[in-house]
């Protein structure tokens, strides 16, 4: 009885030294942690927000892009004829709302957001921005964007546009 006595104190003590070594090398995993933590707080950091001309110099940023065409007014009962509509990256909106970039105040055909003019990657793009009249490309109403080209005729409400680069 007295070897049974014995081998339950010796597995107790095992069991109490292998909990102390779990926790000493918890409390070494957890010190590596922190101590590896302050020492990149203690690094100087690098910003990431960079000046435009620093952007620019780098190759991040790209110089303001070329105008991707004009509009021309042929036609129209508000607009001067031949008056012109660089279009840039932002593009243009057409409508009788004071908000668009080309206004059509008194044109009673033209809705109060009535087509966007949208330079994109693959080029001028042509979209109805949901018009009562419609938005018409070469005399054919418009049921999806379209791309334009060089020559081609825009009209919005009682307005003719033509696209030129």
């Amino acid at each position: 009885m007295r070897l049974l006595a014995v081998s339950s104190v010796d597995v107790d003590g095992v069991l109490l030294l292998l909990k102390i070594g779990f926790l000493g090398l918890l409390y070494l995993f957890i010190w590596r942690i922190v101590r590896t933590a302050s020492k990149d707080l203690r690094l100087p950091q690098e910003s990431f927000i960079l000046a435009p001309q620093q952007a620019e110099a780098a190759g991040l940023r790209k110089r303001s892009s070329p105008p991707m065409g004009r509009l021309v007014v042929v036609k129209s009962p508000v607009l001067e004829v031949k008056s012109e509509y660089v279009l840039d990256s932002a593009g243009i909106s057409i409508g009788r709302g004071s908000q668009n970039t080309v206004a059509l105040d008194d044109d009673e055909f033209a809705s109060a957001s009535h087509a966007r003019v949208e330079p994109r990657q693959d080029g001028v793009w042509l979209e109805d921005a949901g018009s009562t009249n419609g938005t018409y490309l070469n005399g054919v109403k418009l049921s999806r964007p379209r791309k334009l080209t060089p020559g081609d005729l825009v009209r919005v409400g009682e307005t003719d546009f033509r696209f030129d680069r």
